[in-house]
């Protein structure tokens, strides 16, 4: 995903601007591996093969979400891995 992004993209679920965005691998201006994350509704969305993953929490993929979480679990903050949405998680 490229950083540029950040300047359009809102939570789907709250519309919230501006999230904040934890990168896990980048190369210059491109998020390879990484999060994004909602401050209003503590909902996480993963970053995967630079494609954020911005869908609502019913048509989320449960595997593909913990998959990520474990993964990732020393790159990212506390916050999204202990704290953050969707219900499901």
């Amino acid at each position: 995903m490229n950083k540029k992004m950040m300047d359009i993209l809102v939570c789907p679920i709250d519309k919230q601007f501006p999230l904040e965005i934890f990168e896990a691998e980048s190369k210059d201006e491109i998020v390879v591996e990484g999060a994004l994350y909602c401050n209003k509704c503590s909902r996480f969305y993963p970053i995967i093969e630079e494609i954020p993953i911005m869908l609502p929490d019913e048509l989320r993929d449960k595997k593909q979400d913990m998959e990520f979480l474990d993964k990732n679990q020393k790159k990212l903050p506390e916050k999204i891995i202990k704290h953050a949405k969707p219900w499901h998680v």
